[in-house]
């Protein structure tokens, strides 16, 4: 059961601001849950430093419960804070569109001229192999898309397929995960997506997707 209680931080991914997370807050919220929006300097700091700001972030929100929404580099964000999270009770996890395993279209875009600089320092750094951060015990749910219309079929056209357009389905797999959806979607549209918004309180509440809703 959700309760007045259950917190739920949405954290946007690269080169915007919390505000981009809105519609998708509010979808949340409609689910009963208290749903906030994080905002971070993505391409500033690094991997490190964004996510000791959001452990910051959290310890003041007197939750007994924190649960997370991460969209693409928002992701790894959540997945280095939870390293890190001492001070209050991780809840739940939804990853969207997160490159949990490399990315090819980032990794095409570092070789272009001012690639690494567009990349920032806090991508630029998951792209290094040793920087993969160890299992977490939370329950983590994924959502990948399949709509392949992004950045990536311009910069990487070659991009493994099915993909959301930046992100290939194959990447987003994170060992241990408890549940994998793949929706008709597009790595920008699900943040305003009705689907993904739905998908996401299935899994906050249930620990599972609706599979048959998909």
């Amino acid at each position: 059961m959700t309760t007045g209680q259950d917190t739920v931080v949405i954290v946007h991914g690269l080169w915007v601001h919390g505000l981009v997370m809105e519609l998708m807050r509010r979808r949340v919220a409609r689910c009963g849950y208290r749903a906030l929006t994080y905002s971070y300097p993505s391409m500033r700091l690094t991997l490190a430093e964004n996510a000791e700001r959001l452990v910051r972030y959290c310890r003041n929100l007197a939750a007994p419960r924190v649960n997370f929404v991460g969209h693409s580099l928002g992701g790894l964000i959540v997945l280095r804070m939870l390293e890190r999270a001492s001070a209050f009770t991780p809840g739940r996890v939804v990853l969207t569109g997160t490159p949990f395993g490399g990315s090819f279209t980032g990794r095409r875009l570092a070789r272009l001229p001012g690639g690494r600089a567009a990349l920032g320092r806090s991508m630029q750094r998951w792209l290094d192999p040793t920087q993969v951060p160890p299992a977490t015990a939370c329950d983590i749910g994924v959502i990948a898309g399949s709509m392949p219309v992004g950045i990536g079929r311009v910069v990487a056209p070659d991009l493994p397929a099915p993909s959301d357009g930046v992100i290939s389905v194959e990447e987003t797999r994170v060992p241990g995960m408890r549940d994998h959806i793949v929706l008709n979607v597009n790595h920008s549209g699900m943040l305003v997506s009705r689907a993904v918004a739905r998908q996401i309180c299935a899994f906050l509440r249930d620990g599972a997707f609706e599979h048959r809703n998909a």
